[in-house]
């Protein structure tokens, strides 16, 4: 991948996509980055060696993609900042909740918007980041933004605005389903008796063997399941409980949930001056 990316925000994730893109290859020199925090410039600077500002028309202009990594409640401001900075330019907002039709309107019109939906294991370069390209986005495009975003994960596109809330719900949320998950076992472990460093490693380690299994196996998730649940035995056991106690369809609609209020920010974070 060539030209040059800007960053608008210097947070976390873009921390993450920043790392992942120089790890890869992407000449530090290529990339740009624009925070209101002098700790975090400084930070950024001494971390990857790229440049850094305060003001975004420090290192907009020259750019052939702008990823915009603030705060949702930032967005609006910034995209009006934005504006008379635009040219040809490729925008990918990573911001959570933020419709690429209301991007594009506080951008003036400015359509050439790739949405993403990261997730925080990007940040050790295991991420599974959900995009959406406008219209007016063209295939080079499209291939400039899955690369940036592969520098930290795998990469899915979708066909509109709505299905990102459902890969908000799914992937963006999901980390924290399974860290509720650990936390329960490891909670049940300490319970009965297991040392408090035995029950991390143990439910830790065995969450991540099951993960590996079942991105190693070709069989259904369900057949899996199966092959460690003998009839009559421990785990049959456990798994009668949860189904009893509806475990299945809470977790259903949890993520459910997740996604309509994926929904409701997106038209609170949209709603029209």
């Amino acid at each position: 991948m060539n030209g040059k990316i800007a960053f608008v925000g210097g947070g976390n994730m873009a921390g993450a996509l920043i790392g992942g893109l120089i790890a890869d290859g992407f000449p530090a020199a290529s990339v740009a980055a624009a925070e209101i925090d002098a700790g975090r410039r400084e930070q950024l600077e001494l971390e990857f060696g790229i440049k850094v500002s305060a003001e975004v028309a420090d290192v907009v202009p020259a750019t052939d993609t702008i990823v915009l990594a603030v705060k949702p409640q930032q967005m609006r401001s910034v995209a009006s900042a934005l504006r008379s900075l635009l040219s040809q330019q490729l925008v990918i907002s990573i911001a959570a909740g933020i419709r690429s039709d209301d991007l594009a309107r506080w951008l003036g019109g400015y359509g050439r918007v790739v949405r993403v939906m990261p997730n925080t294991p990007a940040l050790v370069r295991s991420g599974v980041s959900g995009l959406f390209a406008r219209t007016e986005v063209s295939a080079a495009e499209r291939e400039r933004a899955e690369a940036i975003l592969n520098a930290v994960g795998e990469t899915l596109w979708v066909d509109s605005d709505e299905m990102i809330d459902a890969v908000t719900a799914v992937s963006g949320s999901g980390p924290a389903y399974v860290f509720y998950f650990i936390e329960a076992v490891r909670q049940a472990a300490r319970e009965m008796g297991l040392p408090a460093d035995a029950a991390q490693r143990m439910v830790i380690g065995t969450f991540a063997g099951a993960i590996k299994l079942a991105q190693a196996s070709s069989d259904d998730i369900g057949v899996l399941r199966e092959r460690v649940t003998s009839k009559g035995g421990t785990t049959q056991c456990a798994l009668a409980r949860m189904d009893s106690g509806g475990v299945a369809a809470q977790v259903s609609a949890a993520v459910h949930a997740a996604r309509e209020r994926a929904a409701e920010l997106g038209e609170e974070f949209g709603k029209a001056d």
